[in-house]
């Protein structure tokens, strides 16, 4: 389990956001910097405990309508190799010094954590609270086991979202002949949209699936599928 610490960073991580955030396809606002608070999101555990994971929920209120963003981040002690492109900034921490935070659709601790996240293997975890699962975050995953390690991931941003084009080897058992490498197309929804969390309102038959909550400026609650799932065998 990943240790919370409750300390400053410099700049802070909305800080970063709200340059970072204008420069995305999928930011609906017209200004150079967002306006935001902090209304949601979880953390996922690093098995290794090298890289920091947190989904993390925005408003920005820079606009005439306030519009909630979802950002994976990863936090991470030195650079990731080649990924300047998704680097969001760099921070100091208290505890752990200098801190490089990407984007974590670029990541690949990030991407794996999520897939195992869909697949009922990893649990989410409080934002704010060490050691302590978020049970508000559900998924379900309809496949029969899961795909081995990831060979590569294509990442390409869109208007609404994130979609993710991740390659992993066939999860044979030992002994027995590998199959043809499986394609997961994973979307990641960043502009979110409350009550749009069924699933068969927003996708036919998905393979698997995250849902999460975060709140809304009357103070209320919201769900929307954060990461929607599908697979086809690559040629």
């Amino acid at each position: 389990m990943a240790t919370i610490h409750h300390v400053t960073l410099k700049p802070g991580k909305l800080e970063l956001l709200a340059g970072w955030l204008p420069g995305r396809p999928w930011y609906v606002g017209q200004g150079d910097e967002a306006e935001l608070a902090k209304v949601g999101g979880f953390r996922l555990d690093d098995p290794d405990g090298a890289v920091g994971i947190e989904f993390i929920v925005v408003t920005d209120w820079s606009g005439d309508e306030p519009v909630s963003y979802q950002v994976p981040l990863s936090y991470r002690g030195a650079p990731l190799d080649g990924a300047d492109h998704a680097l969001v900034g760099t921070t100091e921490h208290e505890v752990l010094g200098r801190r490089w935070v990407y984007d974590g659709t670029h990541d690949p601790v990030v991407v794996a954590q999520l897939l195992a996240l869909v697949r009922g293997e990893a649990q989410a975890q409080d934002q704010s609270v060490s050691d302590t699962p978020d049970p508000t975050v559900t998924s379900f995953f309809g496949g029969s086991g899961g795909p081995g390690p990831i060979r590569s991931t294509r990442v390409t941003d869109g208007t609404y979202g994130t979609r993710l084009l991740v390659r992993t080897a066939d999860a044979a058992s030992a002994g027995a002949r590998p199959g043809p490498d499986t394609e997961l197309t994973v979307l990641l929804n960043r502009v979110l949209r409350p009550g749009e969390d069924d699933v068969a309102a927003r996708t036919e038959q998905p393979l698997g699936y995250v849902s999460a909550a975060w709140l809304l400026p009357d103070g209320s609650t919201a769900r929307d599928l954060f990461a929607v799932v599908d697979a086809s065998l690559s040629p």
